[in-house]
């Protein structure tokens, strides 16, 4: 790997980061909206389904279109971060609505359409080995700018809310002005040359992407419910003991950003152990923790809680960029953009299931036990990896 390799992997790192930062911009401001904007107790998953849905619609137009395929993936990054910005500043607005409200996060989550999955379309131009460990550092920094909200919310308790959002609305134009400037095509591109209506079937039809995707999948069933819930279940833990004096929006960031380094980390053992094992062992272990969840509710400690929620962020997020890797490396070169793109696009389908699941099942059970219920994607995504025709490794 070259010095100048290294340079721009630091820049598309450091740009995917400002950029993702976009993601739950609403969610650091939560409690803050509500009392601004009257929302009522189901604007949690509504808000954030919204950003989902809004990425999912986004992925759906790139991957037909084959936007990240057919023109500089840089250029469309850039635009992206742009739009993704202006529409998170909506949120600022006096007088929202609900519906104007959801309408911002769902526009913000179709700019980041162009982000996410083009800075690892970016990245696979650049690398043919070492994928798994420069995606490693490319979602984490996924995760500490999803994380980067609540951490400004913790930090301006005493400003207004309202800085929140345009201070990641102003760090999202950086990053995207930064890969605009810095990160030309990587050498490793091969352009498209016309729309592939067909390619949303065709690369299902390799049984190892198709193995891949579905651990993908399964993956995505469990992530973005628990980081959409870990505020959630802190704050249950502090209403049974009002006496605690627990930061929730610190505490939030620190354990979803943990999954950060928990993410480059295996990268690294995946170049030892393999692709495919690495990302097996986190998902196996962060089933487990779905599973154990109620016992460490009933147990009703601040400090088993925070610790363990910190323990299952570490894996709910460590086998992403290898089961990105795993899609990378089993889809043609032409086609790698729309290939990464359509798994996103059903994988952030899956998220919104799992997160409006979650909701109706706190209104309806004792929340000690609902979280079981994220256990149901790694056990359909470790099956799926395991398929006897599939060859992945």
């Amino acid at each position: 790997m070259t010095k100048s390799t290294n340079q721009i992997l630091a820049v598309i790192v450091f740009a995917q980061f400002c950029c993702t930062s976009l993601w739950f911009a609403g969610n650091g401001v939560m409690n803050d909206l509500s009392k601004a904007f009257h929302l009522n107790s189901d604007a949690l998953a509504n808000l954030t389904s919204a950003v989902q849905f809004g990425f999912i619609i986004g992925t759906l137009v790139f991957a037909l279109l084959t936007l990240a395929d057919r023109f500089s993936p840089s250029r469309v990054f850039f635009f992206s971060a742009i739009a993704g910005s202006v529409f998170n500043l909506g949120i600022i607005l006096e007088n929202n609505s609900l519906t104007l409200l959801m309408s911002f996060r769902f526009l913000t989550g179709f700019s980041l359409a162009g982000i996410y999955p083009v800075g690892m379309k970016i990245a696979a131009d650049y690398y043919q080995k070492g994928l798994g460990k420069s995606l490693g550092f490319l979602v984490g920094a996924l995760v500490i700018g999803t994380a980067f909200p609540h951490l400004l919310r913790g930090m301006t308790d005493s400003l207004p809310w309202r800085l929140v959002l345009i201070s990641t609305s102003g760090i999202a134009a950086v990053g995207g002005f930064l890969m605009l400037m810095m990160v030309p095509d990587g050498p490793y591109r091969k352009p498209g040359q016309k729309p592939d209506l067909k390619a949303f079937f065709k690369v299902f039809r390799n049984i190892d992407f198709r193995s891949a995707a579905f651990g993908y999948f399964g993956h995505m069933w469990e992530l973005y419910a628990f980081w959409s819930f870990v505020p959630l279940m802190l704050t249950t833990n502090l209403n049974r003991h009002p006496e605690t004096q627990l930061n929730i929006p610190l505490l939030s960031f620190l354990i979803i950003a943990l999954g950060g380094p928990a993410c480059v980390l295996g990268g690294f053992i995946s170049e030892k152990f393999g692709t495919k094992k690495t990302a097996v062992t986190a998902l196996g272990i962060s089933c487990c923790c779905c599973l154990i969840s109620p016992l460490i509710f009933y147990l009703d400690s601040e400090i088993l809680l925070v610790g363990f929620l910190i323990f299952w962020s570490l894996f709910v997020i460590a086998d992403s960029p290898l089961f990105s890797t795993l899609v990378a490396e089993n889809a043609s070169a032409e086609i790698k953009g729309t290939a990464l793109t359509i798994t996103n696009s059903i994988g952030f389908a899956i998220t919104i299931v799992s997160i409006q699941l979650l909701s109706m099942l706190k209104d309806s059970f004792d929340e000690t036990y609902i979280y079981t219920v994220l256990s149901i994607g790694p056990v359909i995504g470790l099956l799926a990896l395991y398929q006897k025709k599939s060859k992945l490794n």
